[in-house]
């Protein structure tokens, strides 16, 4: 059973960081480009960032571009989301996903429709 469970989410002030945590069961991570998305209250969810195979293979919206850094850790099944700098307009529900099998031919960056497992979600909100 494919389970994504995000951790790493909290309330802190403009300026300062968070480092969001997605574990994977039940599939081999290292096979699939991984994404993070998120939604703010009223808004339409948002790509974020995705990490492919390879660690060079990452891709940040322009939002969060410079602040955030995608990584992954294929022995621990986890993917992670460091967030520096943070400003209020980043308040969301975080997502981690699992995006297109890497073994297969896939468009990059991949959009949310090539994602077939969710996390539930982790709070982050930004606010002094």
């Amino acid at each position: 059973q494919v389970q994504l469970v995000e951790s790493g989410g909290g309330l802190v002030q403009p300026g300062e960081t968070l480092r969001l945590s997605c574990t994977a069961s039940g599939f081999t991570l290292g096979y699939y480009v991984m994404g993070w998305f998120r939604q703010a209250p009223g808004k339409e969810r948002e790509a974020v960032s995705f990490i492919s195979l390879h660690e060079n293979a990452k891709y940040y919206s322009d939002p969060v571009q410079g602040r955030f850094t995608v990584s992954r850790d294929n022995a621990k099944n986890t993917v992670y989301l460091q967030m520096n700098s943070l400003k209020p307009e980043d308040t969301a529900v975080y997502y981690c996903a699992r995006g297109p099998d890497t073994r297969r031919s896939y468009v990059w960056p991949p959009i949310a429709s090539e994602c077939d497992y969710w996390g539930q979600g982790t709070q982050v909100t930004v606010s002094s």
